[in-house]
This record gives structure tokens, C-alpha cells and sequence, in this order.
């Protein structure tokens, strides 16, 4: 599996498996589906309610886990370094693991300095090999960056072909920041997989609009975590390495950006409090 290597030297899977919207009874199933192909990293958080199904799935792999590497997150209502620390041992319980690969703050809002204190104490006792954000814009990021001790190690944002973030990508890059892609097929939006532009791409290299997408990430050095229920499907999103997209596929890929979420804006106040106010148990 080709690899990044993260700003503490820890290496992680470019091509990972998320559980984001998956059903928690689902859930099991399509984890230890994406691990008998031979995905290594998946990625769930606090706010999904399937942790403890990933850690049945990962129980039952038989992998050893210094194979795998395991993210999950810190929802808003867990702020101050206490509910931090106590919300982390939560999900390490029902994960059914002694530490995970990379914990992250799930969103930009609240005391998430206080999460950040927390969350250095806990990477310097190893519990945590690494961590980092979710869904922080450029200010909001370089804001942590400079006032911390440790730079978180990724920010994972939405990124996909119709929003590229390719200043994003720069500025994280100058700080040593990975960018991890959510929502790599933007759910679908826009007509992505029967788009006009990327349709043609992938008639030439006999694949799926999918394999395109994702494989157009990881040339972009983007980790990648897609989803899936469908085996078929599951097994098809893993099959993205034995190609390489030309300069050209490239380029006409990189058109397509428009600079905006096809989602929703998290510098949009509504959202702010939308997000800001939900609770999870």
C-alpha cells in the first residue's frame, strides 16, 4: 500500500475506508469487507455512532494492529480537557483498542483550544500516534498552528473534483499538514459519475468514474478514504494503483473546480450554530 508520511514520521495508508452515514448494523459488515481487500486505515469518528461496529470488524480481521491504522474523532460538545480526555477514552472503549493512529477534532467550533491541550497530552503519552483536525479553513488552521506546541499532522476537509482546494492543499504543505479528502465522489452531486468530462477519462483506462476520482487524489498526494456498502464496490475503490493518469487527465480534471462546497460552508454562521448545537451520545 503506498503511504504518506506524516509530520512526526508516522506512515499512513493513502487509500483508506470511511464509515461516515453508514448504518451502525451495517457497519461491521462493509469494515471487515474493505479489510479482507486489503484496506489498512479506516476512518470513523464519535459523531457516526458505529465505533463500536469498526472495533467488531477490526477484532474479528485477525490483522495484527500494527497493521492497521485507526482515526476517529472529537465531536463539539467535548470541549475542555477533561471532556476531551473522557470522550477519547469512549471511543478507544468502544473501538476496543489501547490507542488509535490518528484522533482528530471533528469541527472548527467551540473550545477546541482546550481540545487541542488535551489532544497533545494525549499523542505525547502514545495514545494517540498522531493528531489533527477536520474541516478547519486556512485561518482557523494557521490560527492552532502558531499558537500550539504541535502542528496537528492532517486536516481533513471536503475535496473532490468540483472543489478542489488546491490553495488549501499549498498552504498545508508549507506547514507540513496533510490533507485527507471527505467526500471524494461529493456523494455524488453534480452528476459525478456520469459526468461528460470524466466519463471519457475513464472509458480510456477501462475503469470507473470512481477509480478516476480517487486515483486523481492520490497523484495529488491526498489521502482518500471512500465508502461503501457494496463488496463489489468496496473492492473496486481499492483498485486504483495500477494506473497512473497522464499530465493531460490531469489538467482536464483540474477544470472542473468550482471553488465552493457542493455541501454547505463552515464559515457560514447557520452552520455554526447547526453544528455547534448538535449532541451525540
Amino acid at each position: 500500500m503506498q503511504t504518506v508520511t506524516l509530520n512526526n514520521g508516522v506512515d499512513m495508508p493513502i487509500l483508506g475506508f470511511g464509515v461516515y452515514q453508514i448504518p451502525a448494523d451495517q457497519t461491521e459488515k462493509a469494515a471487515a469487507d474493505a479489510l479482507s481487500v486489503g484496506y489498512r486505515l479506516i476512518d470513523t469518528a464519535a459523531a457516526y455512532g458505529n465505533e463500536e461496529a469498526v472495533g467488531r470488524a477490526l477484532a474479528g480481521s485477525g490483522l495484527p494492529r500494527e497493521e492497521l491504522f485507526v482515526t476517529t474523532k472529537l465531536w463539539v460538545q467535548d470541549a475542555g480537557e477533561q471532556h476531551t480526555i473522557d470522550a477519547f477514552n469512549t471511543s478507544l472503549e468502544r473501538l476496543g483498542l489501547d490507542y488509535v493512529d490518528l484522533y482528530l477534532i471533528h469541527q472548527p467550533y467551540g473550545d477546541y483550544y482546550s481540545e487541542w491541550r488535551a489532544m497533545q497530552g494525549l499523542y505525547k503519552e502514545g495514545r494517540a500516534r498522531a493528531i489533527g483536525v477536520s474541516n478547519f479553513h486556512a485561518d482557523r488552521l494557521v490560527d492552532l498552528i502558531i499558537n500550539n506546541e504541535v502542528t496537528p499532522a492532517v486536516n481533513q476537509i471536503e475535496t473532490h473534483p468540483f472543489y478542489q482546494r488546491t490553495e488549501d492543499q499549498r498552504l498545508m504543505k508549507e506547514h507540513g499538514v496533510q490533507l485527507m479528502s471527505w467526500g471524494p465522489f461529493a456523494e455524488g452531486r453534480n452528476e459525478l459519475f456520469t459526468h461528460p468530462a470524466l466519463t471519457p477519462v475513464a472509458e480510456a483506462h477501462g475503469v470507473s468514474v470512481a477509480q478516476i476520482v480517487l486515483r486523481w487524489l492520490i497523484q495529488r498526494d491526498v489521502v482518500v478514504i471512500p465508502k461503501s456498502v457494496n463488496p463489489d464496490r468496496i473492492a473496486q475503490n481499492f483498485d486504483v494503483l495500477g494506473f497512473t493518469l497522464t499530465e493531460d487527465e490531469m489538467a482536464h480534471i483540474a477544470a472542473l473546480d468550482t471553488g465552493a462546497s457542493v455541501f454547505f460552508d463552515h464559515r457560514d454562521p447557520g452552520m455554526t450554530v447547526r453544528l455547534g448545537s448538535v449532541r451525540v451520545s
